[in-house]
């Protein structure tokens, strides 16, 4: 099998890609590890920004995201020291700031939107297929992978890696331990929540409120020996525990479902491309969750790849520099300020507390700044 280009991964970053460049013209495999379009009720709360709904909307599903919340405000501060910083839409002069969604329904859509433009033509999808290995020459990439039937290749003049394993790429990846979990959940609360999100940082680590539906989404990072005690904890347990954190800002927290919990770890590859290969997501970064910017810079990975090929070709010899080049900035720069940000405010020396309340004090009051940091959150470093 020849394809002008080749996707591993079918999660919504490797969806996307696959999508825009078979809306491009391009002859499209992509190899997904699922057996079964059908998916789990994975109700982990993914946070899209407004340019990742841009670029959702480009390929034709963000209408169908009917149940997305919408942030209109973001409220930062730290627990039991001053300073803090409102971000909002009105501001920034937008239509929201991002919005919320359950991870489960977001891959669904696209699981439909793949399987729509499979049957027009141009996209094939192999599911149940598992990468092997990858051998590049000049002009293209040969990939052996087993599926349904045994093992099977095919070869492809461009590949997008975006199921999270660089190594199948031949990647060196550095790896972050922070000793953390993040706890995921729903929460209820008395008062309602006004499409404002909450992001607090406290000593052991980021506790995030998410507008969802008429509750919150909480993610809540914290040492594993806690964030594990927490996610099996009775409900009420966990609630006084969460208001105690908190504080009541957002009112009386009534009730909790869905928790679930991940360790959290910084993973980097050291070059996002190799051979034909590009990587893209988390293939190439997985993040910390604070801020939620990991699925927002993938999908910025994915668009930005193909908009290369779109200019270029996929045979093109400089193609895979120029996609590293023009990634370059947004990708180091994402890594960097999630990275410097857990390690600031995790800090709980005073001094350090100090500092950062009157940096979050002076965000607050002086707007180019803020603009500056809501436009880099929302579209990356070319703002």
């Amino acid at each position: 099998m020849q394809f002008d280009a080749a996707v591993i991964g079918g999660g919504p970053v490797g969806a996307a890609v696959a999508l825009e460049l078979q809306a491009a013209g391009l002859s499209v495999l992509l190899l997904e590890a699922r057996e079964t379009r059908e998916l789990p009720g994975d109700e982990r709360p993914i946070a899209l920004s407004y340019g990742s709904r841009l670029v959702l909307e480009r390929l034709g599903v963000w209408d169908r995201l009917q149940d997305a919340t919408q942030i209109a405000r973001i409220h930062v501060s730290q627990r039991g020291r001053f300073g803090r910083a409102v971000l909002s839409a009105d501001e920034a002069r937008l239509p929201a700031l991002g919005y919320v969604v359950n991870y489960g329904t977001l891959a669904s859509v696209l699981d439909s939107a793949l399987a729509e433009a499979e049957a027009r033509g141009g996209l094939q999808v192999r599911r149940g297929a598992r990468v092997v290995s990858m051998a590049h020459d000049r002009a293209s990439a040969h990939i052996l992978f087993e599926s349904r039937s045994g093992p099977d290749e095919c070869y492809a003049s461009v590949v997008a890696v975006a199921d999270g394993n660089a190594e199948a790429a031949g990647v060196e990846v550095r790896v972050v331990q922070y000793d953390q979990t993040a706890l995921s959940g729903r929460v209820d609360t008395d008062l309602p929540h006004a499409n404002t999100a909450y992001e607090r940082f406290t000593p052991d680590g980021p506790l995030a409120l998410l507008p969802c539906g008429s509750g919150y989404a909480v993610v809540w990072v914290n040492s594993p020996a806690v964030a594990e005690d927490l996610c099996e904890a009775a409900p009420t347990v966990f609630l006084a525990a969460l208001q105690a954190a908190f504080g009541d800002r957002a009112g009386r927290f009534t009730r909790v479902t869905a928790r679930a919990s991940h360790r959290v770890a910084l993973r980097v590859a050291a070059h996002p491309t190799a051979g034909r290969a590009a990587l893209i997501g988390n293939s190439a970064q997985a993040l910390h969750p604070v801020a939620g910017q990991g699925l927002n810079l993938g999908l910025r990975d994915a668009w930005e790849f193909a908009s290369e090929i779109r200019k270029r070709g996929p045979t093109a010899p400089a193609l895979l520099e120029a996609y590293e080049a023009r990634r370059r900035i947004d990708r180091f720069g994402a890594i960097g300020f999630t990275h410097g940000v857990v390690k600031i405010f995790s800090n709980d020396w005073s001094p350090v507390g100090f500092a950062r309340g009157v940096g979050l004090t002076l965000l607050d009051n002086f707007p180019p700044a803020k603009d500056f940091v809501i436009r880099r959150m929302i579209f990356g470093a070319r703002g």
